[in-house]
């Protein structure tokens, strides 16, 4: 199944995407495996510190969930 993640700010705008790519079902513990955000915009600068929101895509499923962001 192909994993996509949107990261958008409180108002909806894109942050970043993030392409996965395929992946299996299971757990991945580390940063080679797993989805990752370095905290960049696709600017490759640093967001501010606040609320934001990370959309997943795999396959027809969606769900979205909110992170903080503190530095």
């Amino acid at each position: 199944m192909t994993y996509v993640i949107h990261i958008h700010d409180i108002n909806g705008k894109i942050i970043r995407k993030l392409s996965i790519g395929l992946k299996t079902k299971g757990t991945y513990r580390s940063k080679s495996r797993a989805a990752y955000w370095d905290g960049k915009n696709n600017n490759g600068e640093y967001v501010a510190s606040g609320v934001y929101f990370y959309t997943r895509f795999a396959g027809r499923t969606k769900s979205t969930h909110r992170m903080v962001i503190t530095k």
